[in-house]
């Protein structure tokens, strides 16, 4: 009897095998109509019916062919195995930078996830990408460790203007960083006297950078250096949940931050 491993790689040498028990595992196929749906020749799809009939992963009977099932099983496990290994190469490149300690999220969650990297003749792409969603959003909620220049501009203009709620938690350092220069002060200063915007200050501080932007989670992701390498965002429920979750509790630990609080 082969081993698991041996089972897996007679599987997943074959498109044609895959495919077609995918196809068994959804309903009954003749012969012909297989050979429609794949392009296989009928050979090749001799071949595969007899190895998946000597596996007891399909029978036959006179309308034609269907998977067990153990054979809805097999292809069960394999497509998720496979859905897993695509998540895991759109990931490969910034898994580093993902705060995986903080996120308490299947990162299988993320396979829809846009993820936008900075290029040589777009250095700041993700942050791009996030001003681009901030303008569209009539609500906008985040927990942070920081609040850039363009990212205050554009939601204090947006909050100002009445088109847009806004409710934040940031650490204490990202609040001092804007109080520290003048322009950004002032700009935070009218952000907090907006009757639709609301914030706290979290003296631990928050060792993520996230906003969701209506129904949109947006991750801004820097290394160790804190430079920016990438964002991630996705309207995944599972994924929006957690930020919720997460910005509920951060927003219980805080304290509200009011605009007589800022330095002058």
């Amino acid at each position: 009897m082969e081993s698991a491993l041996e089972e897996i790689e007679f599987l997943a040498l074959s498109s044609n095998r895959v495919e077609v028990l995918g196809l068994l595992s959804e309903g009954r196929y003749a012969r012909n109509e297989l050979a429609a749906e794949t392009g296989a020749s009928q050979a090749t799809l001799g071949r595969i019916l007899g190895d998946f009939q000597d596996r007891s992963w399909i029978r036959r009977d006179d309308d034609g062919y269907i998977a067990t099932a153990t054979g809805r099983l097999v292809a069960s496990g394999f497509i998720d195995l496979q859905d897993i290994i695509e998540t895991e190469r759109k990931l490969r490149e910034i898994v580093d930078y993902l705060p995986t300690h903080a996120m308490d999220v299947d990162l299988r969650r993320l396979a829809d996830a846009t993820i936008t990297v900075p290029t040589a003749t777009r250095p700041n792409a993700p942050l791009r990408r996030l001003l681009d969603l901030l303008r569209e959003a009539d609500e906008v909620r985040a927990f942070s460790h920081t609040f850039n220049e363009q990212t205050l501009t554009v939601v204090r203009d947006r909050v100002t203007g009445g088109n847009q709620r806004f409710r934040g938690v940031f650490g204490r350092s990202a609040i001092d960083a804007l109080s520290d220069d003048p322009d950004l002060n002032n700009r935070l200063e009218s952000l907090l006297e907006a009757d639709t915007a609301e914030f706290r200050v979290r003296e631990e501080g928050v060792p993520l950078a996230v906003m969701i932007a209506d129904e949109i989670v947006f991750l801004l992701l820097r290394d160790e250096d804190g430079v920016l390498r990438a964002s991630v965002d996705t309207d995944d429920d599972a994924v929006r949940s957690w930020a919720e979750d997460s910005l509920d509790h951060y927003w219980r630990t805080a304290t509200p931050l009011e605009s007589d609080a800022l330095s002058d």
